[in-house]
């Protein structure tokens, strides 16, 4: 038997002057494997035509449609609405600069993120175009390519409560993808180099291990699995740096 679902959605575009946020209710039958996206754009074609929120691949890809569900941050796209009760609460996600109600810019966040970070490969000053490729381990490829899985959603910016109170934190995306270039045998940074990047409050070092950046990933990736081996391995180095290790 369908149900009659209720939708409490945050209202509020920060350029129009007559604009106040506020929370607008909408009510829609349920359809057989209906997702919040379904649900969303059912509720701009018939009910609200100026509803804002975003979308690109809706198939879990893109990260766009990130949002606050219930108070818990995931994919419109990737959620059905029979695992949700009948009163259906959404918001932006919290973090990121407000477009109009659920619609925010991660773009000046992650963009921010990746040049302080400096998140790519750093090798050659001057790599040979006519080369072939370096060759990598199997293994070594596919742990990479785990942490190369993230969307940028900004779902563990929104769950991690260090993120929160700290707007300059690089939270799990930002120490995911330091992880990721670790790893990479054509990145010829060391720890050291690393460790200025991160080894600090703003990095991994502030990280509460709240576990929520990883509870909340909508692609399930081994968050602070990565997180705790940076903490110990950016400890390590700050210990060789302020301390110096005196050879047996």
């Amino acid at each position: 038997m369908s149900r009659t679902l209720t939708f409490s959605i945050f209202r509020h575009n920060p350029r129009d002057p007559a604009s106040t946020p506020r929370v607008e209710s909408y009510q829609l039958t349920e359809a057989a494997g209906m997702t919040l996206f379904i649900a969303l754009n059912m509720i701009r074609e018939n009910q609200a035509p100026d509803l804002n929120f975003d979308f690109v691949c809706r198939a879990g890809v893109c990260g766009s449609c990130a949002m606050l569900i219930n108070g818990r941050p995931g994919l419109a796209c990737r959620t059905l609405t029979q695992t949700l009760p009948d009163h259906i609460t959404l918001y932006p996600l919290p973090g990121f600069a407000l477009i109009a109600d659920l619609s925010v810019n991660t773009g000046i966040w992650m963009r921010e993120m990746a040049e302080r970070l400096q998140t790519w490969v750093h090798g050659q000053d001057e790599p040979d175009v006519n080369a072939l490729e370096a060759r990598m381990e199997p293994e070594l490829a596919e742990e990479i390519y785990e942490l190369d899985r993230c969307i940028e959603c900004g779902c563990c910016v929104a769950a991690c409560g260090t993120a929160q109170m700290r707007p300059e934190f690089v939270a799990a995306v930002g120490l995911n993808k330091i992880a990721r270039f670790r790893l990479d045998p054509r990145d010829l940074r060391k720890d050291a180099d690393y460790y200025e990047l991160i080894g600090n409050d703003q990095g991994i070092f502030g990280c509460m291990s709240l576990l929520g950046c990883e509870d909340l990933c909508p692609k399930g990736l081994p968050l602070q699995t990565q997180l705790a081996f940076m903490r110990r391995k950016m400890a390590m180095q700050g210990i060789r740096k302020w301390i110096p290790l005196v050879p047996v």
